[in-house]
């Protein structure tokens, strides 16, 4: 059941949809739908209302985050490839305003040096990469104690 203060946008970006195809040894080799099960899992164990949303068009993904504080209370955010340089989609969460966490599923920090940079610096609680899917339950978990609905 869905009540105040519990719905989470699990936003994915650029090539998510194909992300059983790309590098197991990165990205853990599960497709989106596999994945995205296991968000709703533990989104559900938290008292967390999953949204989730996937694109491939950074004018939808921008798009997506003006509505965003009508459909969600918080968001976790795995915008791929556009978290490194998309200044727009920073834009869009910025004025968004709700408590967000970054994760990535691969270690950005060693990769390519341009992976390094992030443009959600200073917009979200945290930023959780290279822990695989696990990062997801741990990005959920933050996000359901930010939002009161868990202590510590």
């Amino acid at each position: 059941m869905t009540t105040a203060h519990n719905r989470v946008a699990v936003l994915h970006g650029v090539n998510f949809d194909i992300l059983d195809r790309r590098d197991p040894a990165l990205y853990g080799g599960l497709s989106l739908n596999e994945l995205e099960m296991r968000v709703k899992g533990w989104a559900r164990e938290l008292g967390l209302a999953p949204i989730l949303f996937q694109t491939n068009s950074e004018g939808e993904f921008v798009g997506y985050l003006h509505r965003l504080p009508e459909l969600a209370d918080a968001a976790l955010v795995n915008a791929g490839a556009w978290t490194h340089y998309s200044r727009a989609i920073a834009d869009a969460l910025e004025v968004a305003g709700l408590p967000t966490v970054e994760v990535h599923l691969s270690d950005v920090e060693a990769r390519e040096d341009w992976r390094k940079v992030s443009v959600f610096d200073g917009l979200v609680l945290a930023k959780i990469s290279g822990k695989g899917p696990e990062g997801y339950r741990e990005a959920l978990a933050a996000l359901a104690r930010e939002l009161g609905l868990h202590d510590g």
